[in-house]
């Protein structure tokens, strides 16, 4: 039962991150560098909150997901897809982290053009959070399409 329902979860877990994702680089993103200097940083805090503890659970969810669809099906796709989610972790924590820690730092009435090249530069990072979204719903959805993987789930109920 439990094979059944992994997969199909993943997927939709996998779509809800990439939607998410490229809504913040597509319109929330560029609605923030409209703003003034000072704004556009409260702005992004404001949305940061919000967004670390969606996006986090979101994506080890995913992942996990992906990886238990694997387990089940034995299927290359599941994994791959489930390391793509799962490394927006490592990503975030090697590569955005930096950038969100002095974001935080820097106080919205102080905010220049050093802050407003710092937000710009989120944008671009976060773009590979996305990308990595995308690569694992592709994944996801080529696995669930092969008949192949039907196969995989009639081994599902006799785990």
């Amino acid at each position: 039962m439990i094979g059944r329902i992994v997969a199909p979860l993943a997927l939709a877990l996998a779509a809800a991150f990439f939607g998410i994702a490229l809504y913040i680089n597509m319109a929330e993103q560029p609605a923030r560098l409209a703003l003034a200097d000072g704004p556009m940083l409260t702005a992004w805090a404001i949305s940061f909150k919000v967004g670390f503890v969606l996006q986090g659970s979101v994506t080890i969810a995913a992942g996990l997901a992906g990886l238990a669809a694997f387990w089940f099906t034995r299927d290359w796709r599941w994994l791959a897809g489930g390391l793509c989610m799962l490394a927006n972790w490592p990503w975030t924590l090697i590569v955005i982290a930096p950038i969100n820690a002095a974001l935080l730092a820097a106080a919205p009435e102080a905010a220049g053009a050093a802050t407003r090249a710092l937000v710009e530069q989120w944008g671009v990072v976060h773009g590979a959070r996305t990308a990595f979204a995308a690569a694992a719903v592709v994944l996801f959805v080529a696995a669930l399409a092969a008949p192949r993987a039907y196969r995989g789930y009639s081994t599902i109920d006799k785990h």
